[in-house]
């Protein structure tokens, strides 16, 4: 049987003076690991419309990028410090994620993913964590050792009633490589987990007929050797599966 297909978004990327769509395999290879056929959306300054795909896939992954959500986009001004700005993948994932939501197909968002799904539902986002009173630094430097770059560093509070909490208990150790963060949560976003300052670590979607989950840090890339890591894509692959036998069962 064919793997459950799961759209896979990507970014806008300048390499040897051309323009291209892509992003890190980390989370091609993750999907990968927990059964899924990964398939990357594009990118690119055309608008496009991905509806014939949803009718197809089974989940989508909104993954993490360099480039920061236009604050144009929550209501802010444009300011140097905010970006870099990706408008293109801004202009495919926005829509992406609340069609996605609307007609319940798995979803999934990761570090910029999650703050793209806040600001898809009317949230707004912190350009600068850091700077915040009695916050964190949440930044990792850059480095040649990518799991040293990515390491667990810090604790979060996964909250009762939600999607994280029968998944990964009371708390858990996570990877800290963001900037920016939430600031205040969509009207539908339904807090999931808390760092120890206060930063929002997940949210879900109120009302959302499928598995639909954001998160801070990045799972991908020790979904091989964190437990948690790996509860969690194995959580959003168990929803694509399903969510790929129903239409099978509907094309049947």
């Amino acid at each position: 049987m064919t793997p459950p297909m799961v759209l896979v978004s990507c970014d806008r990327l300048i390499h040897n003076d051309l323009v291209w769509s892509g992003g890190p395999a980390s989370y091609l290879n993750a999907l990968a690991v927990v059964g899924m056929l990964p398939v990357q959306i594009p990118t690119i300054a055309e608008p496009i419309d991905p509806a014939p795909l949803l009718d197809l896939c089974a989940g989508v992954l909104i993954t993490g990028a360099r480039a920061n959500v236009h604050p144009s986009l929550y209501g802010a001004a444009e300011i140097e410090e905010a970006g870099p700005f990706d408008p293109d993948r801004d202009r495919t994932t926005l829509p992406l994620i609340r069609e996605a939501v609307a007609r319940g197909i798995p979803l999934f968002a990761i570090c910029r993913g999650i703050q793209e799904m806040n600001v898809a539902f009317g949230g707004t986002l912190h350009h600068a964590v850091h700077d915040l009173p009695g916050r964190d630094d949440h930044r990792s430097e850059q480095q040649p050792d990518v799991d040293a770059w990515f390491g667990l560093r810090h604790e979060i509070e996964i909250r009762e009633g939600g999607l994280l909490r029968p998944l990964l208990g009371e708390t858990v150790r996570v990877n800290s490589v963001h900037r920016q963060g939430i600031d205040r949560p969509a009207p539908r976003a339904r807090i999931e987990a808390v760092a120890g300052d206060g930063t929002i670590e997940a949210i879900s979607i109120e009302g959302a007929s499928a598995f639909a989950l954001g998160v801070q840090w990045h799972p991908e890339h020790f979904v091989k050797t964190d437990g948690p890591s790996r509860a969690v894509f194995q959580a959003f692959a168990d929803a694509a599966s399903a969510h790929a036998a129903q239409q099978r069962s509907r094309a049947a």
